[in-house]
């Protein structure tokens, strides 16, 4: 198979890899005149193209081919309070791309050990696991907010909270099935405090359970994409 390279703002026929890219292709992959690659952009834009130019500098290419994927029926969506241990959200970002998740937010509970994060390295690790997978629709990171702010941006009927508390909770695959997005949210290492659940449940968010096991923050957020997908497949 081609190697695959991310052209984000692929717009004509031809296109130039970014210097670090084209070092990479040329230098590491020995990539050479005629090569066949394949470019992505991250919006369903599948490209295949061969080198025109193997300079390290600004290796060229020439678009033969190309395809949209379309976006699924359904978005899925986690918001999840990220742990102080960075490299475990690095490993949702890389394995949520993978399956297949179209937004992850990022949530600041009342709980919360990690009070700031920055986008830049999540992004990345988002793009190669892009490239890696065959994906071709690049999911959202969107910053760090406070978790009663972030109740209002998204449909009460969509959205599931995932908690440990005590109380009647659905299994998620009985009420992932319906809507054109879903929505959940996962809760910080401590978990979601009872007033934070509350609110959630005053703005009509139902609980939900993904099981009878205490999951980590990012097991709990993969388990959550990966449980849509199935309950969507089973219902098509």
């Amino acid at each position: 198979m081609p190697h695959t390279f991310y052209a984000p703002d692929l717009t004509a026929a031809t296109y130039t890899l970014p210097e670090d890219e084209s070092k990479h292709a040329v230098r590491v992959l020995r990539l050479a005149l005629g090569d066949a690659v394949e470019l992505v952009d991250g919006r369903g834009g599948v490209y295949q193209a061969e080198v025109t130019d193997a300079n390290p500098k600004r290796c060229q290419l020439r678009i033969t081919q190309e395809q949209q994927v379309p976006r699924r029926p359904y978005l899925v969506h986690v918001a999840v309070a990220p742990t102080k241990n960075l490299d475990r959200m690095e490993w949702l970002v890389e394995k949520a791309t993978e399956i297949g998740v179209d937004q992850i937010s990022f949530l600041r509970c009342a709980r919360s050990e990690r009070r700031e994060l920055k986008l830049d390295r999540l992004h990345k690790i988002a793009v190669s696991a892009l490239k890696q997978s065959g994906q071709a629709w690049l999911p959202e990171l969107t910053e760090l907010i406070d978790f009663a702010d972030f109740l209002p941006t998204v449909e009460a009927a969509t959205t599931f909270i995932a908690h440990l508390e005590d109380g009647e909770r659905t299994p998620l695959a009985r009420v992932a099935a319906a809507g054109t997005t879903c929505c959940i949210l996962i809760g910080p290492e401590g978990d979601f405090t009872p007033q934070e659940i509350e609110t959630a449940f005053a703005r009509g968010i139902r609980p939900v359970t993904l099981g009878t096991s205490r999951l980590r923050t990012e097991t709990a957020a993969l388990a959550a994409v990966h449980t849509v997908h199935i309950a969507r497949e089973l219902a098509s």
